[in-house]
């Protein structure tokens, strides 16, 4: 569903730019707002979510897709915990759909889906690992790395119920929006991925901005 929001960029108190293959990482308060922002189009960002005072307690799509009876996330989707807590709502949505289901790319997958010479390439699960190696102090780990959101990422469904990887619906100054509940441990990595559609086979920088 196609939301805007009221929200205007230059009364953020927040605002950072992510380059591709680069890794964000942020505590969202609860009641702040954050934007997903995707500069140039067609790019993907691969989010985990994490309870910040507790991050054994992290986002859960299995429990997110059974809540709301719907495999793609838009305005008015509720984002749930592994505990079934509410950690955030999407309130604004200017792309229309984003992905639950395909997964980070990392390099296992790069292998299974491309070739062996691709097991080399830089992937979000890369950027993850330096994430947590990099923050000692979150306490997490490679086990800690699991469900994640591929804002901007179109993956349909077909009918034999598998997944695709298809060109993007994301356009150039599309966002996504989402208040947080709790407060909430953001880690984002701006997808490198160069071997499907998902980024256009271009990956380009995006925006994140933060309401208090």
């Amino acid at each position: 569903m196609i939301l805007e929001s009221n929200l205007h960029p230059e009364t953020a108190s927040f605002r950072a730019t992510v380059p591709a293959g680069e890794y964000f990482l942020k505590v969202v308060k609860a009641g702040q707002t954050v934007r997903i922002l995707d500069l140039e189009g067609n790019q993907a960002a691969d989010t985990l979510f994490y309870n910040a005072h507790n991050p054994t307690e992290r986002y859960s799509a299995v429990d997110t897709i059974r809540e709301q009876g719907n495999v793609y996330l838009t305005a008015g989707s509720r984002l749930i915990s592994s505990e079934g807590n509410l950690m955030l709502d999407i309130t604004a949505d200017t792309c229309g759909r984003h992905d639950t289901l395909g997964g980070a790319c990392a390099a296992e997958s790069n292998t299974t889906r491309y070739a062996l010479d691709k097991k080399c390439m830089h992937a979000c699960r890369d950027s993850w690992l330096v994430a947590v190696t990099e923050h000692d102090e979150l306490g997490l780990s490679k086990r800690d790395i699991t469900h994640n959101i591929n804002f901007f990422m179109n993956v349909p469904v077909t009918a034999e119920g598998g997944l695709t990887f298809a060109d993007g619906i994301s356009d150039a100054g599309k966002y996504v929006e989402l208040k947080a509940a709790m407060d909430v441990l953001v880690m984002i990595s701006n997808c490198p991925q160069l071997n499907n559609p998902c980024n256009a086979y271009n990956p380009t920088p995006i925006e994140v901005l933060l309401w208090d």
